[in-house]
């Protein structure tokens, strides 16, 4: 495998997005001397909570200099007021934080003014407070008309976020949940010829007093909605849950996975390596449930791009999130590092390298 200093330092440096058409014709992947590194960030924040984002076209090149081919675009899922000038939980450790469109408008705004051939962008909607879902529809209505058929994506959005209760966050009512259909049909089915676009929710599972505590939210939700696309970030995890048994957990996904074929996983975010995947023991069972469900597995970075962050912390954080790939098949390596589960959950026509044997 290619050196963690090496990856850390230039992961993916020289690869292309011509590298990934379909058309072209493909070196094999060697992986024991390429990066381990992910190609695909589906979960990147282009705004912050609140203040000033690190500027777009600086952000779009931190990705192609990090080997990061493919990025969603997401807003923020909720933010703090324009008035409070707060940017960082630790500036405003109560301050409120609402849903708002204003990170989509200013992303795909940014996207329309800098358009780029180094990265396929994918924008998400962001916006969307799931308790209050009536008017979730004219408000993508109000994207489309604005922006045309910009917008491929929607989330990361917040079903249940306890990192968020302190600022005025409650979880989804669960009798909200019904009220979705409309939204969701327009998931489903988008106009203007695009395919069926994936939301991505964050769902807390629950804490490491109440292991499965939140659970039903995201059961309620599969159930109600098994034919869209659905991501669960974080693969239901946070920071409030560090302590989960690995078996319990890799169970209640595996019977979800099971029971639902358009549910994905995303595995963003460094508190999954810190708590989990660090440990030999502890990962050597999550990479064996990855490889099983090796289609099933998408990658990111969670990184959110508040002022300050620089091309460093960007590569650090794709770093820590791909260190898992190493220890994967080769099966599940092409798909989940090298992007065809992302390709193919969005009808695109790249295709991943097969891997050099």
């Amino acid at each position: 495998m290619a050196s963690l200093t090496t990856a850390c330092q230039s992961p993916g440096a020289g690869r292309k997005l011509t590298q990934y058409e379909t058309s072209s014709a493909q070196a094999c992947y060697d992986r024991a001397t390429q990066p381990y590194t992910f190609v695909v960030d589906a979960h990147v924040h282009f705004r912050p909570f609140g203040g000033e984002a690190v500027p777009y076209t600086e952000l779009v090149g931190y990705f192609h200099s990090a080997g990061v081919l493919f990025v969603n675009a997401f807003g923020i899922g909720q933010m703090f007021s324009a008035q409070s000038g707060c940017q960082r939980f630790s500036n405003c450790p109560t301050g409120e934080i609402k849903p708002t469109i204003r990170n989509d408008v200013i992303n795909a705004s940014n996207a329309l003014l800098h358009p780029t051939t180094e990265t396929h962008l994918t924008l998400s909607m962001s916006f969307p407070d799931l308790s209050k879902p009536h008017h979730i529809v004219q408000q993508m209505t109000l994207l489309d008309e604005e922006f045309g058929p910009a917008f491929g994506w929607m989330g990361e959005v917040n079903l249940v976020k306890q990192a968020l209760f302190d600022h005025s966050h409650q979880a989804t009512p669960v009798e909200r949940i019904a009220d979705w259909a409309p939204f969701m049909a327009r998931l489903r089915a988008p106009d203007q010829g695009r395919p069926p676009m994936p939301l991505s929710i964050h769902a807390d599972i629950g804490s490491d007093t109440e292991p499965t505590k939140y659970l039903h939210l995201m059961e309620t939700v599969l159930a109600q909605y098994p034919d869209n696309p659905i991501v669960w970030v974080h693969m239901g995890l946070s920071r409030e849950q560090t302590r989960m048994d690995p078996q319990q957990h890799i169970e209640i996904l595996s019977r979800l996975l099971d029971a639902y074929p358009n549910l994905m996983l995303d595995i963003s975010w460094r508190v999954l390596y810190e708590a989990y995947f660090r440990h030999a023991a502890i990962r050597a069972q999550y990479v064996a449930f990855f490889n099983r469900y090796a289609t099933r597995i998408l990658t990111g970075s969670d990184f959110v791009a508040a002022k300050g962050y620089k091309y460093r912390d960007y590569v650090r954080e794709v770093e820590i999130n791909s260190r898992i790939n190493q220890y994967l098949s080769d099966e599940a390596f092409r798909h989940i590092a090298l992007g065809q589960n992302y390709f193919d959950l969005m009808g695109l026509s790249y295709q991943a390298p097969e891997i050099c044997q």
